[in-house]
């Protein structure tokens, strides 16, 4: 959708968040974008909840985690976000990625393998936000059925022109 100005009009949506973000800089940044945020005690702390998506998002600061990762609780913080959210996504905060960074993706990405968890590595607020955005207003409604409605056309233009298609016509017909 754009304006007169073929300038595209901005998304904005509601946004229940983790008491525990009140004073980080992403909500700063959030608010700036006229998204209109809620605060909650009953959320994991560290979470954002889009609700119009039905995505939520877990933020974990590598660099605030003590060495010995299986100590800090945090594969069972996981593990009862994933429970709660149906459509979750991990954003795993490290400004650089050394070998303990990678040793911690790992085993993360090792433990809930099969679970329906999304891990996002991101490297400073910026990314925070933009992946946030980025999947809530693709999930979201109306886009969501315009993306629906486009990759059928372009399922049904693909098919339409396909040569197996029409040699499979050819066929049926000869």
């Amino acid at each position: 959708m754009t304006t007169k100005t073929d300038q595209p009009i901005p998304w904005k949506t509601t946004i229940i968040a983790s008491s525990s973000l009140q004073n980080h800089d992403v909500i700063a940044t959030l608010k700036g974008q006229q998204h209109l945020i809620r605060f909650s005690d009953s959320v994991e702390c560290g979470a954002f909840i889009f609700p119009l998506s039905g995505i939520a998002f877990l933020l974990v600061c590598l660099d605030e985690l003590p060495e010995n990762v299986n100590e800090t609780g945090l594969f069972e913080k996981i593990t009862n976000f994933i429970k709660v959210h149906r459509n979750s996504f991990l954003l795993l905060y490290a400004p650089f990625n050394g070998k303990r960074e990678l040793e911690i993706l790992s085993d993360i990405q090792q433990r809930f393998f099969a679970s329906n968890l999304r891990i996002l590595p991101v490297r400073n607020n910026g990314d925070i936000i933009k992946g946030m955005l980025t999947i809530s207003k693709a999930t979201s409604k109306p886009n969501v059925d315009t993306i629906r409605d486009r990759l059928s056309l372009a399922r049904a233009h693909i098919i339409e022109r396909s040569p197996v298609w029409q040699m499979l016509k050819d066929v049926k017909l000869g």
